[in-house]
């Protein structure tokens, strides 16, 4: 048997959160098509008879603006460097630019094989696919391609095979069921995150923090209140809606997924808290689970 760790680098956008979710066949880290949605390490945790990969979805690499996003592209490249295999997922469809150059040159001095994972290729015609590969090829000499589609693809069986041929021998990691081992009011958090991001525009989502007040089990269901933090009043305004819409729209999307993860009915209570500048304090970046917080600084 085989087993190692993975890591998931590239910027904003190119599917990362996706194809973990994707290759572990459970939703582990939360999707939005907005820049920075993943601002902490994830693990996805795939196991079968031969192998047990870890993969470790990192934020997104981009031109930080306040110490959460410093902190961020820190705990990308901390991470880069204590794997065992890299995959540099990149979007196909999109022109490359200096941002994928950053990235790049990251992962070139990670001195560990790095795949490139061609993603998006859904929304490409053969000839592009064949043409951004050949593109990529000449910058760097990846050990190994594949193209792929992390939103559509049903099977990943090539990927995970050729992957564990560059694991060394080993034996679990972690037990066979466990598919994520993040804490479980930090993926609860994550998951009311997710809804604040889908259902709000411009700078509110970003300037959006979840804490888990309380959270308690009964014998058919769970309890669990949570304060989302924003930095400004009128972003609280925004967030609550007009006679609560807002805050309830939230709160509804929220607790069908949360059912899905507790395997159990969730009465969810949600308040709206201001937090000024709540992205510029260590403290509070870190109490809240972002940007490295549980990794040695």
């Amino acid at each position: 048997m085989r087993s190692g760790f993975v890591a998931l680098a590239g910027r904003p956008n190119a599917g990362k959160s996706t194809l973990i979710n994707s290759l572990v066949g459970e939703k582990v880290a939360i999707v939005s098509p907005k820049a920075q949605t993943t601002r902490s390490e994830i693990r996805g945790i795939y196991t079968d008879e031969d192998c047990q990969i870890v993969f470790t979805d990192t934020p997104g690499i981009h031109k930080a603006k306040d110490r959460l996003g410093t902190r961020m592209n820190k705990e990308s490249a901390d991470v880069i460097q204590g794997v065992d295999v890299i995959y540099l997922v990149v979007d196909g469809s999109v022109p490359f630019g200096s941002g994928d150059e950053y990235v790049l040159n990251m992962v070139k001095n990670a001195g560990v094989p790095v795949f490139l994972l061609l993603n998006k290729i859904d929304k490409m015609d053969q000839e592009k696919v064949m043409a951004n590969l050949s593109s990529w090829q000449k910058r760097f000499d990846f050990a190994e391609f594949f193209p792929l589609s992390a939103k559509f693809d049903k099977s990943f069986h090539d990927l995970i095979k050729t992957t564990a041929s560059y694991l060394p021998e080993g034996g679990l990691l972690y037990p066979a069921d466990v598919v994520s081992d993040g804490a479980e009011n930090f993926r609860i958090a994550e998951i009311i995150r997710e809804k604040v991001l889908e259902c709000t525009e411009q700078e509110v989502p970003h300037a959006t923090a979840v804490k888990i007040e309380s959270k308690k089990y009964s014998r058919k269901a769970c309890d669990i209140e949570a304060v989302i933090l924003v930095e400004k009043e009128g972003q609280k305004a925004i967030m609550i809606g007009k006679g609560g819409t807002m805050l309830k729209k939230i709160g509804i999307l929220a607790r069908k997924d949360l059912e899905k993860l507790l395997d159990t009915h969730v009465y969810l209570t949600l308040f709206v808290r201001v937090e000024k500048e709540w992205r510029s304090k260590d403290a509070r970046i870190s109490e809240y689970g972002y940007g490295g917080a549980f990794r040695e600084e």
